[in-house]
């Protein structure tokens, strides 16, 4: 999973990408256009589950499921035409999964809003619409390519250029691509929305960011968090509350530590752990496990996967080859106390085929043959 951050310059989009990829490769300083080159760092997906099969195994190898995370120069009014550094680099994440649009939902006058005052759904409409023009030059370009080639009489080349030129339209009118009634059973239409990487067809996430007081007691007090998160229901996105100060600060924690430091705040979880939640939710993504004394694996797969698809996650053969699954809930292991013996006594490990739809939590052995 591939995950794009946006934002306007000083709204703390580097500083949350220094402290949840762990990393100071972004610039995060107090003026505009301090990143000037796209960002990218991995992190491994938290998995409770995934710890307690490594432990009880004692295993060789533990390798999480990972998300990578991109971040560009700060974009601002203008940067469709070329106005700050963030246009130049949109390219960088036409390839991810998903947008996550940190927005400033902070007070104070010691960071300098670009715009002078916070006002997040006023920061939102300003990156919608640079996000909007941005595809709106993707749209129009490969539009009247194909309507050239429609005038050599090429049919196929002719009903391209129709509906790109109403996606063009429909952007042309402020309208992002996901509300274009798009018919995604038409193999030229889905294969040419897979090649154009429209930004604003991608799924979004808001990232909150407030004051570490509003995180932990203020946040239904905090008007510019409720409008957004009132804006995202509204456009089926998610939002998630987040404090990128918090975040840098226990960035180099130890897992024990920011546990204490999160109980002691009272928060649940930490932020990147329920951006990770959310990016997973909004994308239709789960993950089933793989255990052993040599590797202990978690693998990420859309909702709806079945059996064979899913072991092609691991190799190309095991797809190819599938015979069948053995396959235990992580849960069932669990109420089992992680005992293989009583989960086979109570029937709960079964043997699936071609047909069985992964679920979240399975832990699973493949038989194939090539």
């Amino acid at each position: 999973m591939k995950l794009g951050i946006v934002g306007l310059p000083n709204v703390g989009k580097s500083t949350l990408f220094n402290a949840i990829t762990s990393t100071k490769n972004a610039a995060a300083a107090n003026y505009p256009f301090c990143t000037i080159d796209p960002n990218t760092g991995i992190v491994p997906v938290p998995d409770a589950r995934l710890d307690k099969l490594a432990e009880i195994w004692d295993t060789n190898k533990k390798t999480p499921a990972i998300v990578e995370f991109v971040d560009i120069a700060g974009l601002v009014k203008g940067a469709s035409k070329g106005e700050g550094l963030g246009n130049k680099f949109l390219g960088n994440i036409r390839e991810c999964d998903a947008i996550v649009h940190v927005v400033r939902c902070f007070g104070g006058t010691d960071i300098v809003h670009v715009d002078g005052s916070v006002d997040p759904l006023r920061d939102i409409e300003t990156i919608d619409t640079e996000l909007i023009l941005s595809d709106l030059e993707v749209v129009s370009n490969r539009a009247a390519r194909f309507a050239k080639a429609a005038k050599t009489g090429d049919k196929k080349a002719g009903a391209s250029a129709a509906w790109l030129e109403q996606l063009a339209d429909h952007l042309g009118k402020g309208k992002n691509a996901r509300s274009f009634d798009f018919d995604l059973e038409d193999e030229d239409q889905a294969l040419q929305l897979k090649e154009m990487g429209l930004l604003t067809y991608k799924p979004v996430i808001y990232a909150a960011n407030m004051s570490e007081d509003d995180l932990m007691e203020g946040m239904d007090e905090n008007v510019h968090y409720q409008a957004v998160k009132k804006l995202a229901a509204e456009e089926g996105a998610e939002c998630i509350p987040i404090c990128a100060k918090t975040e840098e600060d226990i960035a180099d924690y130890s897992p024990e530590e920011k546990k204490e430091f999160l109980h002691e705040m009272g928060i649940e979880a930490t932020g990147l752990d329920n951006l990770i939640k959310a990016s997973y939710s909004l994308l239709g993504l789960i993950s089933y496990l793989t255990d052993g004394k040599k590797e202990c694996r978690a693998w990420t797969i859309r909702k709806g996967t079945k059996a064979p698809q899913a072991a092609g996650k691991i190799h190309s053969d095991f797809e190819r080859g599938f015979i069948r699954a053995s396959v235990v809930h992580y849960d069932d292991f669990a109420a089992c106390d992680f005992n293989m013996a009583t989960v086979k006594a109570k029937g709960l490990q079964h043997t699936e085929g071609k047909e069985y739809v992964v679920q979240d939590g399975d832990i699973i052995e493949f038989l194939f043959n090539v």
